[in-house]
């Protein structure tokens, strides 16, 4: 039996990971701030962190922040897994991070290049935006009575419990590298994406495509935030909306 710690394991991803894990028969340790008994806040590492690493073969590593600290977490975590010889690390990371020059992006990819520095042994899993996140988007821009969608730019949104599945299968296996990343399977305009959450929720709300600016805009119109090659998911968006809302049919 391996005894696997998964940070961030109260989260949508992590929560799913560590499910599917010790469905598998692992020994399986959750840390996050707020979880006894490997209640650790990564950013700040500690006796904490070195409780929650002791004796463990391997390390998947979901926690994350769009409010900063990845980088600081995770140099915490690989000092501790040095010291205790964490035989292999796994991270989840966004397809794009080096194409897209968003702020957050840049720190995904200085995480990456982080874990392949380790001196540990290295798997890297990158997949696009989950289901759950666009809907979390859509909540928030389907506050106004005008619904503002970015205009130009598609999705690729997978189901989370896709990702979960994979990373499951390689936390169980030897270090793999970077490995293939996964996409959902439909690459849908924003605007269809958004007509789609509103059916689904019975919300009406008028559509305005708003062109934006910068560098970061240009490279998700560009289309960097894809991998059309690797569309791997078989959940759709409007699978999702169905099993979530109810409201329309699955496609």
């Amino acid at each position: 039996m391996t005894t696997i710690l998964v940070t961030g394991g109260t989260g949508v991803l992590g929560r799913l990971v560590t499910e599917r894990l010790r469905a598998d028969g692992h020994d399986v340790r959750v840390l996050s701030r707020h979880s006894e008994p490997y209640a650790v806040d990564l950013v700040v590492g500690g006796a904490g962190l070195e409780s929650a690493v002791a004796g463990v073969d391997t390390i998947v590593h979901c926690m994350t922040s769009p409010r900063g600290g990845d980088e600081r977490a995770t140099e915490n975590l690989i000092a501790a897994a040095r010291r205790a010889g964490v035989a292999h690390l796994v991270h989840i990371s966004i397809v794009g991070v080096d194409r897209v020059p968003l702020r957050y992006y840049r720190s995904k990819l200085a995480v990456e290049r982080m874990v392949e520095e380790s001196g540990l042994g290295w798997t890297i899993l990158r997949a696009t935006q989950f289901h759950d996140l666009l809907v979390l988007v859509f909540q928030v821009l389907s506050k106004s009575p005008v619904m503002l969608v970015p205009a130009g730019i598609g999705d690729q949104p997978i189901a989370a419990g896709e990702v979960a599945d994979r990373l499951a299968e390689l936390a169980a296996g030897a270090p793999a590298g970077r490995v293939e990343d996964m996409g959902g399977p439909e690459i849908l305009p924003l605007p269809e994406l958004a007509r789609a959450y509103l059916a689904a929720t019975g919300r009406r709300r008028p559509l305005l495509n708003v062109p934006l600016f910068g560098a970061a805009y240009r490279g998700f119109r560009a289309g960097g935030h894809l991998t059309p090659e690797r569309a791997v998911g078989t959940r759709t968006f409007e699978n999702h909306l169905a099993e979530r809302f109810g409201g329309t049919k699955a496609r």
